[in-house]
């Protein structure tokens, strides 16, 4: 079977590489395409504090996709675990998901922070964070993916968030 999806915008500005930490303070704007929509499409987004960003890891060359397991960030002293087990951009279907807070919604455009995607990526869905869709029950991952996510939200320097000092 095989589907097509159609990006509903792209995002601009933020960072222009791929570099996998410190993507908490960044910062970019996600532009819908005025072809296809009027700004009656975010109508209401503003009033939330957070939306999940679906996009497409569009740079990530078909020789590089992992289909099996692979050690993250290709650290051996890290466990071999599936693609399915891991969020890295290396996807058989190069689907990105992640919760940005959102700063402004201004016409067709939504300003987000935190969106660990490159200036130019297409924006495929957005939707509201709604806290009754939040895990239900404690939340647990090996530990080798809390070493791993250290620093990828923010520098050693910043301070953590509420969620995060609840960690």
């Amino acid at each position: 079977m095989t589907f097509t999806l159609t990006p509903i915008g792209h995002v601009r500005g933020g960072r222009v590489d791929a570099i996998d930490d410190d993507w908490g303070a960044s910062r970019a704007t996600i532009m819908l395409d005025a072809a296809k929509f009027s700004g009656d499409a975010l109508a209401g987004l503003a009033d939330f504090s957070h939306a999940e960003v679906i996009f497409l890891f569009d740079k990530v060359p078909d020789a590089k996709i992992e289909t099996g397991a692979r050690h993250p960030r290709n650290r051996a002293d890290w466990p071999l675990v599936g693609i399915f087990a891991q969020r890295g951009k290396n996807r058989p279907n190069r689907i990105g998901l992640t919760t940005c807070r959102i700063v402004a919604v201004n016409g067709l455009n939504v300003e987000v922070e935190g969106l660990d995607a490159i200036d130019g990526t297409p924006v495929l869905d957005i939707k509201p964070v709604m806290v009754e869709f939040l895990p239900r029950g404690q939340v647990r991952q090996p530990d080798w993916s809390r070493e791993l996510m250290q620093g990828y939200w923010e520098s050693p320097q910043q301070p953590k968030g509420v969620y995060d000092a609840q960690r």
